[in-house]
């Protein structure tokens, strides 16, 4: 839905060239444009750069009957071929000026075209032939062009099917073959496919006198010959693309231009906007990119002024649909008319032209989106296309109609070149259109008071059969008709226009001062009467340069001017003298483009001064963009559509969104959405969550982009408009939990207007069973650090929000209308994060034995029924049961699908049990031992070793102390539990100390090596000294030791065991070097320091190697994980490639139909683990420690590379207070060789991975790289703590 807008018009009017021009030719390394006349060679640029006569030297007739059938630039030659129709091929040597003729046809030449990769060069010949030659004019070979053939790719026939069995028309099979139309020049045309491999030929059959198209290979072979075709005109032309020949056909009904295949068959057409003896064709010329077909066209009959009208078209493809963009009229002047046209090789959409009076005329065009640019929501978010004479109109707020269909379309009397919307705020919707005589016509929204005049301009609306007579508000009626005040000397006068307000058009026109100068034209209606509405110029500002485009700010009524070579310009229109000024920032710096672009909007980015943005561009691969509200959306060339928000937005965080490929690590971005290949944005719809997109075919797509919802549901959101925004996060899938999440404490406060507003039992249902505890606006829709929108709102009440909104919102329904509500309040109860399906059971039960008669209460079974729909029925039957009312479990059954051979029994057994015991074995039943051991309690004596048995299994020791009171059985429960508590001796010594059992006690804390309680309890005894030692040196030797706990073992050994030779010996082998000297020297037994302490301290330096053990396992492990995340990173991307499929029908593919999901790293490990789920603990850890190998090649190896590197680091991190005691030992005993040793190993380890953990730990891992469990850490923390080693400071300053 784009049209072609001109943005660069440049005119040259005052070469005097010899002659006609003939044939045109453009240089691709200067831009310049060579023309051939009659007599010479010119260059132009654009004026007269260079001229060599062809008459000079005799290639030429000095009369200027000459005639010069093709030119083509040889760039890599720095030459000029010319080729003349006596025969001669001249060379054109652009250095020296020199001619030379390199070959000569006796019979003469009449076309000569050179291959696109300027290897081959075609040349046929007066006797109807074609010679095919190398680029050093070397011949190749000679062929006829009229062959009997059809070609090498003739059709296969097997018999039947022959075309004289075919239909043939109301003409019948023998029909006469018309010959050639009368102004038909009956010389060859010669044009070549885009990739050089084919030619065709397009001559006048001898037989018929019809044109015929053949199509030729490099070696000139023919490859196949078109059907004979009545009609068929000169004009030929084939696609760079490859896929079509364009030709054009005059039919008895209409004028075409045809589309052939290579093997000579039409497919497709459309039709001239034309009568069929009105005009004739003389060229077909696509463009480089083969998006634009320009037309040639020449009235059959002269005008009023003597001279035949001349038009050059534009026409454009979409969707199989032909639209013609842009038509100019050069009027009946033959001084005027075009000579020469061509297409730019190097810029697709620059057009050159010639006339025959020698008026250079360069046109440069861009494709734009011509919409409307309301932000309120009375703008219908319109978007024109220009076809022809018709402007078609979608409006997207009301519907998507798919191109070339549109909502509505309006007719005009001339084909028109430009359309503009009004830029006032409220009239968005009315549109203005520029046709190619000069009028502007006004169109203004419909049903509203526009008085209409100027003739009658029909509107078509073929999808409303009231349109004629009434005009809905999304449509248009014309409002005015203005002609330009002035004569219109050249087609597009006016290149640009802006409709600023309704009396206020802004245009862009030639300037008559120079060639590199614009005019900016500032028209309103005239106020003297005149029999047709004129625009009269009111300002006129000359600028220095091409105005390329012009931008309005919607908010400022700023309008900003583009130069051709980047430079930002502020046109003040509005004040008493318009005047262009340079655009400055805050700070007084400039600010310009460093390139040309095609579009643009006006916004505001943050910090753009502080970026010298005229130094560089921010980005490369935007193919499409719009500005709307505080939102930047664009489409890149990596198929995404990025919505960024302008308040936010910096130059730096614009350049890293865009060279962000979209992949893993932006799977929760909300300003990213992959989009198909392609896809170009068409408009976004104000007020509203649509951006629509149109695809490379044409199609429309309507997209709903997360960063645009999750704004607008804000909005709504902080405006309290719940029902608004409950609908469009119900719509398009956003999580409903957002509702509360946005702002708890408003959302608490305004549960009656939420409520109210929704006045749907489904829709508060649907919101209440999404609830969940996690807090979205942290994890699924996080709000930018410097968002407008509050980052952390008002903290809502302490608790679990689930509870609390369900709490919240039950008060209120059950304050409101508790019948109403009554599925809602169940809802409540249930979705709380322990379900009260009990209370919930019990409403069910009273609306069954009290039926509410209010209009609006439902009954107990449909109460019960939406439960089970909620509930698990078997759950549901065993809560009822833990109600124990029988009413209500056999209602809960009834609904079920079991069997009431099943429950029967069972029921009827309970009702005969004694109350208490009842309810025990209900308990039991269902699991709920506590309760049923408070019950059984109850039950009397006879049930005292059941209840012991329900302890033991259970192990309620604590529960079963409570319950029983002190006096009574306490002690056979305690009894019994010192025996069953065997795993858990100190908590078992516990209770047999507190029920007077200090002998067991002791016991107890012996076995569970509790040492302080063991020696209170001997002390309270009391034990004898004897046995008081014994038992000290039992729990040193066999307990703490064993336990590395040397220390305590010491205590033990020297207050109790009073064994000081043997606490030194514990405290030396647990190398607590400091409290084993005071002991040394607390007893005077200095002879252990040479017997037991120095050579325990010539044993601790081997410390040394087991570090150099741990430095050399850490590199290698670092190495080889680098070495499988370069495997890893290199498979994912060729998974990558074969994933997007590489052919034309790739575009295709979108993102809904991506095959790359999170499923291919771990496939192998998730299907061994739903086998192993079943099976025990044991084999449960040993599938978990094979998924931890270090075998190479393994799928899961880097995730145990990083867990084998983070043991390393936790063990070497741990040895700081081991390091530093053995230091300060060691230098105190003078062994500081030893010492310095062990110091530099140390510290080479923790600079060797305190280094290495960036490298391990990278920033952005993909889920598969990253530890697991107790070890995802990042290299922050890690790196934190090795510098801070935990505050302990392990080095020594004396040792160097």
């Amino acid at each position: 839905m784009r049209n072609l807008r001109l943005l660069k018009n440049l005119r040259c009017s005052e070469l005097q060239g010899p002659g006609t021009p003939q044939c045109i030719s453009v240089r691709t390394d200067t831009g310049t444009v060579l023309i051939a006349s009659e007599f010479s060679v010119t260059e132009l640029d654009p004026r007269v750069v260079n001229e060599v006569s062809l008459t000079a030297d005799g290639y030429l007739p000095e009369d200027g009957s000459g005639t010069v059938v093709g030119i083509q630039d040889l760039p890599d030659q720095e030459s000029v071929c010319v080729a003349t129709a006596t025969g001669d091929v001249i060379l054109y040597n652009l250095n020296t000026n020199q001619l030379e003729c390199v070959g000569s046809v006796d019979t003469g030449l009449t076309a000569m075209s050179w291959s696109p990769d300027q290897e081959l060069v075609s040349l046929t010949t007066g006797q109807d032939t074609i010679i095919m030659m190398t680029k050093d004019f070397e011949p190749i070979t000679e062929v006829g062009i009229h062959q009997d053939d059809f070609g090498e790719g003739k059709f296969i026939t097997v018999g039947w099917g022959k075309k004289e069995t075919q239909f043939h028309g109301s003409e019948g099979k023998h029909a006469e073959v018309q010959s050639a139309l009368p102004w038909d020049d009956r010389r060859p045309r010669v044009t070549w496919r885009g990739d050089g491999q084919l030619f065709a030929v397009s001559a006048i059959c001898l037989q018929t006198g019809a044109r015929k198209v053949r199509v030729w290979n490099r070696e000139c072979f023919l490859q196949s010959t078109s059907e004979t075709t009545n009609g068929l005109e000169q004009s030929l032309c084939w696609k760079p693309s490859g896929s079509l020949l364009a030709a054009t056909q005059r039919l008895p009904n209409k004028h075409s231009v045809v589309f052939m295949e290579k093997n000579g068959l039409l497919h497709g057409d459309f039709t001239l906007p034309f009568d069929k003896e009105q005009v004739k064709v003389g060229f077909l010329l696509w463009n480089s990119d083969s998006t634009v077909l320009a037309v040639w066209l020449e009235d059959m009959m002269p005008g009023d002024g003597g001279g035949a009208n001349t038009y050059i078209q534009l026409w454009t493809v979409g969707n199989y649909h032909w639209y013609l963009k842009q038509s100019l009229c050069f009027g009946g002047d033959p001084q005027q008319a075009p000579a020469c046209v061509s297409w730019d090789p190097e810029r697709p959409l620059r057009l050159h032209l010639v006339t025959r009076g020698w008026n250079s005329l360069t046109y440069d065009w861009g494709w734009s989106t011509d919409r409307s640019h309301g932000e309120d929501g009375q703008d219908n978010a319109s978007v024109a296309v220009i076809d022809g004479d018709k402007v078609l109109v979608s409006t997207f707020r009301q519907c998507v109609v798919p191109p070339p269909m549109s909502t509505f379309d309006l007719q005009l009397t001339a084909p028109v070149n430009l359309v503009t919307f009004l830029r006032q705020p409220q009239r968005t919707n009315e549109l203005a259109a520029l046709t190619a005589d000069g009028h502007i016509s006004v169109y203004g929204q419909g049903g509203s008071s526009v008085t209409l005049s100027g003739p009658p301009v029909p509107l078509s609306a073929p999808h409303c059969a009231a349109a004629v007579l009434f005009f809905p508000p999304c449509f248009c009626c014309l409002s005015s008709r203005y002609r330009r005040s002035g004569p219109q000397k050249a087609p597009l006068a006016l290149r640009l226009l802006l409709w600023l307000r309704e009396d206020v058009f802004l245009g862009v026109g030639v300037s008559m001062e120079g060639p590199s100068q614009s005019r900016l034209l500032i028209l309103g209606p005239s106020e003297a009467g005149s029999p047709q509405p004129t625009l009269e110029i009111r300002s006129l500002v000359e600028v220095e340069g091409h105005v390329i485009s012009m931008c309005h700010g919607a908010k400022t009524g700023t309008v900003a001017l583009q130069l051709e070579n980047g430079q930002i310009r502020r046109f003040l229109w509005d004040s008493l003298k318009p005047s262009v000024v340079e655009w400055q920032d805050s700070t007084g710096c400039r600010i310009n483009f460093p390139d040309l672009c095609v579009q643009t909007a006006l916004c505001t980015i943050e910090e753009v001064r502080h970026t010298h943005t005229d130094t560089h561009s921010v980005a490369s691969n935007v193919s499409s963009f719009v500005v709307y509200d505080d939102f930047l959306l664009l489409t890149t060339h990596s198929h995404t559509c990025r919505c960024l928000r302008l308040s936010t937005l910096t130059v730096k965080g614009l350049q890293e969104a865009l060279a962000s490929d979209g992949g893993q690590n932006d799977q929760n971005d909300e300003t990213l959405r992959r989009v198909e290949r392609g896809s170009r944005i068409v408009t976004v719809v104000p007020l509203d969550t649509r951006l629509v997109l149109q695809m490379p075919r044409g199609n429309l797509e309507t997209i709903h982009h997360r960063a645009l919802v999750l704004a607008q549901v804000r909005k709504w959101l902080d405006g309290l408009n719940f029902r608004e925004a409950f609908e469009c996060m119900r719509k398009l899938r956003i999580n409903l939990n957002l509702m509360y999440d946005h702002n708890p404490k408003v959302f608490l406060e305004n549960v009656e207007i939420f409520l109210r507003q929704l006045d749907s039992i489904s829709h508060i249902n649907l919101f209440l069973t999404e609830l969940r505890e996690e807090d979205t606006t942290t994890t699924m829709y996080p709000c930018l650090p410097n968002s407008t929108v509050p980052v952390q709102p008002a903290p809502g009440p302490s608790g679990k929000k689930v509870d609390i909104v369900c709490d919240a919102l039950r008060s209120t329904m059950e304050s409101m209308d508790q019948h109403k509500y009554c599925l809602s309040i169940l809802t409540t109860h249930v979705k709380k994060t322990v379900p009260e399906l009990e209370v919930a059971l019990q409403k069910v039960h009273e609306l069954r034995v009290n039926p509410p008669s209010a209009a609006t209460a439902v009954s107990a079974e449909e109460a019960l029924k939406y439960l089970l729909f909620l509930v698990n029925v078997n759950e549901l039957y065993e809560h009822s049961l833990g109600t124990y009312d029988f009413d209500l479990v056999l209602m809960v059954a009834e609904k079920s699908q079991k069997d009431p051979k099943e429950y029967l029994p069972f029921l009827n057994m309970l009702k005969t049990l004694e109350p208490n015991y009842q309810r025990y074995t209900i308990d039991k039943h269902l699991k709920r031992y506590r309760k049923a051991l408070h019950h059984l309690s109850k039950c009397g004596e006879e049930h005292f070793t059941e209840a012991l048995n329900l302890v033991k299994d259970q192990r309620l020791y604590g529960e079963a102390l409570g319950l029983y009171p002190a006096n009574s059985s306490q002690y056979r429960v305690t009894h019994r539990i010192s025996r069953m508590a065997q795993h858990q001796p100190e908590q078992a010594g516990l209770l047999l100390w507190r029920c007077g059992e200090a002998a067991r006690a002791l016991q107890a804390f012996v076995g569970g090596a509790s040492w302080r309680n063991a020696l209170c309890v001997a002390e309270q005894i009391p034990l004898p000294p004897d046995q008081l030692a014994l038992l000290a040196r039992d729990l040193a030797g066999t307990k703490l030791i064993e336990l590395r706990r040397y220390t305590e073992a010491a205590v033990l050994l020297e207050q109790y065991a009073k064994d000081c030779e043997e606490a030194i010996s514990a405290l030396i082998t647990g190398a607590v070097w400091e409290e084993a000297l005071r002991l040394v020297y607390l007893y005077n037994r200095q002879d252990i320091i040479e017997t037991n302490l120095k050579p325990a301290l010539l044993e601790g330096q081997m410390m040394t190697s087991f570090l150099e053990a741990q430095k050399a396992m850490f590199i290698r492990h670092k190495t080889r994980l680098a070495v499988v995340r370069e495997l890893k990173e290199k498979a994912r991307l060729e998974l990558l490639d074969e994933d997007v499929p590489d052919c034309p029908e790739a575009e295709l593919y979108s993102e809904a139909s991506s095959v790359m999901t999170g499923s291919h790293a771990g496939s192998k490990y998730s299907h061994s683990n739903s086998r192993i789920s079943s099976r025990s603990s044991k084999n449960r850890r040993k599938a978990e420690r094979k998924k931890l190998s270090l075998k190479e090649g393994s799928p899961l190896e880097d995730v145990a590379l990083l867990h084998a590197l983070t043991e390393v680091i936790h063990c070497v991190d741990k040895m700081r207070e081991e390091v530093h005691s053995l230091l300060k030992a060691l230098v105190l005993f003078q062994f500081d060789g030893q010492a310095g040793r062990l110091q530099q190993a140390y510290g080479e380890a923790l600079l060797l991975i305190e280094a290495g953990i960036p490298e391990v730990w990278q920033e952005g891992l993909q889920p598969t790289q990253a530890p697991v469990g107790d070890h995802a850490h990042s290299h922050t923390h890690y790196t934190l703590a090795l510098k801070n080693g935990n505050g302990v400071k392990w080095k020594l300053s004396i040792l160097k």
